[in-house]
C-alpha cells in the first residue's frame, strides 16, 4: 500500500483525496496539510479516512511512512515545496503548472537529476477518455500525417478577478492545459506561437492586466498548424472539443453530457448542454492520472507526464503571452535560448 501525503486542501486537493480513497487501489491517503485548515475542512478529511490533518506539510515530508505526496497548493510554492519534496526521497504529483518561472522549472529538474523520486505533473486531459482517442487515432496513423489540430476550450464563467490578478494570465492558467494538448495529440513539439486576444467577457479582467478571449496559431516542427480557441465564458457549459485532420481524414471529438439524448418535435430538435464544469467533465481523468501514477511507483515505470512535460507546456505558454504583447509570431528559440 502506497501511503499518500497531500499538501493542499483547497478544491483540487479535494478532488484527488476523494479519487484516492474511493477508487485509486493500492494507494491510501495518510496525511493532508494545509495552512488554512479548519474545522470545517477537517471533518470532511476525517469523513474520508484521512488519518492526519496539519497546517504544516513538513509534517508529512518528516513522515517516514509516506512514499508519495501530491502537490495541490498555490502555484508559487509548487516549485519549491517540489524541491523539498525531493530531496525528502518522496515520489511527486505536481498540480499544473509546476511554476510560472522557466527558471524555477529548471531548478526542479536539476534537483531530479540522479534522482530515483517519479515525478508527474497533473496535466489530467491527457487520461481522458476522448483526448485518448484523438491521439490513438493520430499515433496509429489512421488520419495519415498531420495537417491541422483544432482545439475549442471555453470555460462556462469567468473566475473571480481576485484568481486573475494571482493566476498567472490565461496562457499560463487556462491556456496551458490546450499547449499541453497540442503535444500530447500531435506527438510533435512546437516551433513558434502566434496569439491574439481581447477583453469580451468582464472588464474587470482588463483592468486586472488580463484578457478573457483569445485565438492562439501555433507551427509544429513538422510545418502541421494548431489552432486554439479560448474563452472564459460559454453560457452553455464546459465547451472542450477538439480535432485532428491530415492527409487520410479527421478524428473529431465532441462534448460529454449528461446523456446523449435529443429529442425532436414540432418546437425543434434539442439535446443537453455540455457537462457544467472540469470537476463533472474530468472527474475519472483525475482518477486515471493518479492510478497511473501509484502504477509508476509501484511497479518502477516513467510516469506518463514528465518534468519536460510541464516545462514545455508553460515555455509555449510564455511565448503566447510575449506574441501578444508584441503583436508578432514568437519562436521558443526565443524563450529558451
Amino acid at each position: 500500500m502506497i501511503n499518500v501525503g497531500i499538501i493542499g486542501a483547497g478544491r483540487i486537493g479535494k478532488v484527488h483525496c476523494e479519487s484516492i480513497m474511493c477508487y485509486v487501489k493500492g494507494a491510501t491517503v495518510k496525511s493532508v496539510a494545509d495552512p488554512f485548515m479548519n474545522d470545517e475542512t477537517e471533518k470532511w478529511l476525517k469523513g474520508m479516512g484521512v488519518e492526519k490533518t496539519t497546517k504544516d506539510y513538513h509534517d508529512i515530508l518528516n513522515d517516514k511512512d509516506i512514499d508519495a505526496v501530491l502537490i495541490c497548493s498555490s502555484t508559487d510554492t509548487h516549485a519549491p515545496i517540489s524541491i523539498e519534496a525531493i530531496k525528502a526521497g518522496k515520489h511527486v504529483f505536481c498540480e499544473k503548472p509546476v511554476d510560472h518561472d522557466i527558471a524555477k522549472i529548471n531548478e526542479v529538474k536539476k534537483v531530479l537529476q540522479g534522482s530515483k523520486v517519479k515525478y508527474q505533473v497533473g496535466f489530467n486531459r491527457r487520461f481522458d477518455h476522448n483526448f485518448m482517442a484523438v491521439r490513438e487515432a493520430v499515433k496509429q496513423g489512421k488520419i495519415g500525417a498531420l495537417n491541422v489540430l483544432k482545439i475549442c476550450s471555453r470555460d462556462p464563467g469567468a473566475p473571480p478577478v481576485s484568481y486573475i490578478k494571482v493566476s498567472g494570465g490565461i496562457f499560463l492558467d487556462m491556456t496551458i492545459h490546450d499547449f499541453d494538448m497540442v503535444r500530447y495529440l500531435s506527438g510533435e513539439e512546437v516551433e513558434s506561437v502566434f496569439a491574439m486576444g481581447g477583453v469580451m467577457v468582464d472588464k474587470a479582467i482588463g483592468e486586472a492586466g488580463d484578457i478573457d478571449t483569445a485565438v492562439i496559431t501555433l507551427r509544429l516542427k513538422s510545418g502541421a498548424l494548431a489552432v486554439i480557441d479560448n474563452c472564459r465564458r460559454a453560457t452553455y457549459g464546459y465547451d472542450q472539443r477538439a480535432e485532428a485532420f491530415g492527409e487520410l481524414g479527421q478524428v473529431a471529438i465532441s462534448n460529454d453530457c449528461a446523456s446523449n439524448a435529443v429529442i425532436s418535435n414540432s418546437d425543434g430538435v434539442t439535446a443537453e448542454k455540455p457537462l457544467l464544469f472540469f470537476l463533472e467533465r474530468y472527474m475519472q481523468a483525475y482518477v486515471n492520472e493518479i492510478n497511473q501514477f501509484i502504477d509508476c511507483i509501484v511497479n518502477d515505470k516513467d510516469v506518463p507526464v514528465s518534468i519536460e512535460d510541464g516545462l514545455q507546456a508553460v515555455v509555449i505558454g510564455v511565448a503566447a503571452k510575449k506574441s501578444l504583447q508584441e503583436g508578432r509570431p514568437v519562436r521558443l528559440d526565443e524563450i529558451i535560448k
